[in-house]
């Protein structure tokens, strides 16, 4: 099996300090990490991240690499968003996701999102004409946005210049780290 190299991938995941899915961060920094990437987690406050498995069970602590309000979004090649229902919740009221959420979309940059995570895409915008997919509760949030919600385990949609790579679940990692390194290797 070849070996993805994503050694010259900058890779920006956004999160707050509590309640970010522990598999929906974790797994997906390890494996960029593994490849090759140079991967920062962003978070509100620079104290530990508390990630949550299942939404209510004590998960691993992860130290973030700066704040969100520090984030260069233009340094980045991908930006990863976790979910979490209480991380996705609180994120998306955050004024620096919607910012860093809009470089990326506007600069034709991708973005993936998982679970909860498309509720920053949501509270900016940035879903109307897209089709995707997330946790099956977000589906009428993304419809009444101008967004198309697929029940698939990845859904990849290039319209309006930019890459939107979504999954619904921690179950879907698989899928959505694949689409992630196709993206962006050119695959």
């Amino acid at each position: 099996m070849a070996t993805t190299d994503l050694g010259d991938r900058r890779i920006l995941a956004i999160v707050t300090n509590y309640g970010v899915e522990q598999d929906e961060l974790v797994v997906p920094v390890k494996h960029l990490r593994d490849h090759g990437a140079q991967v920062s987690v962003a978070a509100v406050s620079d104290e530990e991240i508390r990630t949550l498995v299942g939404d209510r069970d004590p998960g691993e602590t992860v130290r973030p690499d700066l704040t969100l309000a520090d984030v260069d979004p233009a340094a980045y090649d991908l930006l990863l968003v976790p979910g979490g229902t209480l991380n996705a919740d609180t994120l998306r009221l955050q004024d620096a996701t919607t910012r860093i959420v809009s470089s990326f979309a506007a600069s034709g940059r991708p973005v993936a999102a998982i679970c909860h995570g498309p509720w920053a895409l949501v509270e900016g915008g940035y879903v109307r004409g897209k089709t995707l997919t997330s946790y099956a509760s977000l589906k009428t949030d993304i419809t009444n946005a101008g967004g198309s919600w697929v029940d698939k385990p990845v859904v990849r949609d290039d319209e309006g210049g930019w890459p939107l790579i979504t999954s619904r679940d921690p179950g879907d990692l698989e899928d959505f780290l694949g689409e992630i390194d196709a993206v962006l290797t050119g695959a």
